[in-house]
């Protein structure tokens, strides 16, 4: 199936899920989207209570963790999503990347506070935006961020044992193929499978790299890759219950054929200061509830779901 051709797989219902070889059909969009009008009370419970049985009934009642440091490789990104924090524009008497010794001072203390794992978090593409950028990463011999990424993430795994997880955005199948050098594991939130909320007035309008063709195509290399992968929905960003069940619809249609996605995070909106979005509404909690059972019928028993309340 081509890229452009997932979103309307959404429109159907999806295949059985398959984790570590065993079938689970989930449901399908006719029977999601008769769940959308739940609210809460005795349906919501009702609907809970079914979610937790399917992930009881396959033997995955535990919670599990892996510990992790966060390594913050540059904070410069091309995407203006109106709700982002992490993203910051070049500063005076700022480096626009870490460098190598920075990274690893970070690396080992996170070793020192017993993590198993290194999380590279960074923006999409900031050399396609910022000279500041193009220039630093000449400086390291580095004509793109994957580039450059890929070498210190190398590093870190010999020098410190921690395992790399990239989370670059948006890259090319050879880019995910030279990070699965280094990394065991990497990931993109599929966050919506609407192209609607890019227009204008909507919160990734001005975010290319947020197109849900580009993060699906990104999903789907990682399939043929066959790397195991993370991704996810983030509620609450003026996305309806029908596009949230389509979203996991694709996530679910993209294992189903390749098997590679080890986890699924429902992340909730969380309003924040000096940002667009700062006014706008939190989703409550019997939302993210509704939309983490959800996930659970149209994903399987066997999935992996990380519901982070932040």
């Amino acid at each position: 199936m081509t890229p452009a051709a997932h979103a309307h797989s959404a429109s159907r219902a999806t295949q059985p899920t398959a984790l570590n070889g065993v079938a689970i059909p989930g449901i399908d969009r006719a029977e999601a989207l008769g769940l959308a009008r739940i609210t809460g009370g005795s349906d919501l419970e009702d609907l809970l209570s079914r979610a937790v049985a399917l992930r009881d009934a396959r033997g995955h009642g535990r919670v599990t963790y892996s510990p992790k440091v966060f390594i913050p490789l540059t904070k410069l990104c091309r995407d203006v999503c109106h709700y982002c924090t992490f993203a910051q524009p070049p500063r005076r008497g700022e480096r626009a990347y870490l460098n190598l010794e920075e990274v690893l001072e970070i690396a080992r203390a996170g070793v020192a506070a017993g993590c198993r794992e290194a999380l590279f978090t960074l923006g999409d593409k900031p050399e396609l935006r910022y000279a500041v950028a193009r220039e630093e990463l000449a400086e390291y011999g580095h004509a793109t961020t994957i580039s450059y990424l890929a070498e210190v993430a190398g590093i870190v795994l010999k020098e410190t044992g921690l395992l790399p997880h990239a989370n670059p955005g948006v890259v090319t199948e050879d880019e995910l193929a030279l990070l699965r050098t280094v990394a065991p594991s990497q990931g993109i939130m599929l966050e919506t499978a609407s192209p609607r909320l890019n227009e204008r007035g909507q919160p990734h309008f001005g975010s290319p790299d947020k197109l849900p063709e580009r993060r699906l195509a990104t999903i789907e290399a990682a399939g043929r890759r066959s790397i195991p992968f993370t991704t996810g929905i983030l509620i609450g960003i003026g996305e309806t219950r029908e596009e949230r069940i389509d979203a996991l619809l694709a996530i679910a249609d993209l294992h189903a054929r390749h098997g590679h996605i080890q986890e699924v995070i429902v992340q909730n909106f969380r309003a924040k200061p000096d940002t667009k979005m700062a006014d706008r509404p939190e989703p409550s909690l019997d939302d993210h509830l509704w939309s983490i059972a959800v996930a659970r019928l149209i994903l399987g028993g066997e999935a992996h779901l990380q519901a982070p309340r932040t």
